[in-house]
């Protein structure tokens, strides 16, 4: 049995929001981002919501991959940023999208929640519960920005991306491998205001820059040696790395670690910026919508984020 990605979609709003028209707003500069993260400008939401973002990533992922909603078995969204808490978004997209035969939940892994959302669907249809899923990642993380905090707001968009995977008969094995390590998470966070303790920083997100690249330029190079093992690949031997895109200099560093060239490493984080659980699928499909994912190539797909989270999954196209 083999989960495979058979369409790919995504979303993203309207309004660009530049270096330039940020620099406005707080005491920063389109050099000073750039050097630091590789970002030049990021998607903002004004009308769109999670749901909405993610009802149409998810049209154009059934859309690509010629199945009707009716087909679909099993809807996950992954996302830290909804509007609602309920019903959750996977209801309501399945009902947007007439996925009438579908179950659906939502799943919050931050950064590393496309692959674990993919993990779940994928050990479903092992199990012989599932053919199809439906995977989508939507952040509408504007609304946890704080505007003013040109630490964290240079950072984040807006976005959903989506993945129909479907149950395949082969010998392909895709190893996955998950890791959290919750004694961490006070270095990126974000409050919901609710409950007695609350936080400094308000319903905004908070993240220690610093901290968060040591763990990531440490910890992916790891998780990638980790899933090769369990491939039965060497690192020679993969195509493409796509990576969550949280930051160039992060992106860069992991190439080195693992001695690649940096033309293995797509990246769309310049005009993106972070979103979150949508930055791998959305990645994925800008890939292959520009017909850069060929059949048999070899990929290593890797998130990490708050929690702290870290995964990834070896995958054949």
């Amino acid at each position: 049995m083999y989960a495979k990605i058979t369409g790919t979609g995504s979303y993203l709003p309207d309004h660009l929001m530049d270096n330039f028209e940020l620099s406005e707003m707080v005491d920063t500069s389109d050099e000073w981002i750039q050097s630091r993260t590789g970002i030049k400008a990021r998607h903002i939401a004004e009308q769109d919501t999670v749901v909405s973002m993610a009802v149409s990533a998810a049209k154009e992922a059934i859309r690509n991959a010629g199945i009707e909603p009716a087909g679909i078995d099993l809807v996950i969204v992954s996302s830290v940023s909804a509007e609602q808490i309920l019903p959750c978004a996977a209801c309501e997209v399945q009902a947007a999208i007439g996925a009438d035969n579908a179950a659906a939940f939502d799943l919050n892994a931050a950064c590393t929640g496309f692959i674990s959302a993919y993990q779940v669907a994928a050990a479903q249809m092992k199990a012989g519960l599932i053919r199809t899923a439906l995977v989508i990642g939507s952040e509408c993380l504007s609304n946890l920005i704080d505007w003013t905090d040109r630490g964290t707001c240079i950072l984040f968009g807006d976005g959903a991306g989506a993945a129909v995977i479907t149950c395949q008969d082969s010998n392909i094995e895709v190893p996955f491998v998950l890791h959290s390590d919750g004694a961490k998470g006070a270095a990126l966070s974000c409050s919901s205001g609710f409950g007695a303790e609350k936080s400094p920083y308000g319903n905004h997100i908070f993240m220690d820059g610093r901290a968060i690249y040591k763990f990531a330029v440490k910890q992916i190079p790891q998780l990638i040696h980790e899933i090769l093992e369990q491939s039965g690949r060497s690192v020679e031997e993969i195509d493409l790395f796509l990576l969550h895109q949280a930051n160039e200099r992060i992106i860069t560093s992991i190439a080195k670690h693992l001695q690649q060239d940096i033309s293995k490493f797509p990246m769309n984080l310049q005009e993106n910026g972070n979103i979150s659980s949508a930055s791998i699928p959305v990645l994925l499909d800008d890939l292959n919508r520009q017909g850069k994912l060929k059949p048999g190539m070899k990929l290593i797909v890797a998130g990490f984020g708050a929690g702290l989270t870290w995964g990834g999954m070896y995958l054949e196209w």
